[in-house]
């Protein structure tokens, strides 16, 4: 039975953590297959804390890694869905 997974980061800072997010996202860019970034934003006003969702592809244990290296980051919130399809 084939496994959707969806991860969702909860980001709190940002600006802070946006190296270490990227390089993680990068180092499993062939694992992702769709990416969206949510965050608010107004005309004065563009918040710190913000979510990305992951929808992945790829293996198991690639999806087991990734999450893994995300949860070593400090101020995120790493959270997934996975479905039986």
């Amino acid at each position: 039975m084939k496994e959707i997974w969806i991860l969702g980061i909860h980001i709190t800072d940002r600006v802070k953590e946006v190296a270490d997010v990227q390089s993680v996202l990068t180092k499993f860019g062939c694992t992702i297959k769709t990416r969206l970034g949510l965050h608010e934003v107004k005309d004065d006003f563009c918040a710190r804390s913000g979510l990305i969702l992951l929808e992945l592809t790829g293996s198991r244990e690639e999806f087991l890694k990734l999450e893994n290296e995300l949860q070593k980051v400090d101020g995120l919130e790493v959270k997934k869905m996975v479905f039986q399809e």
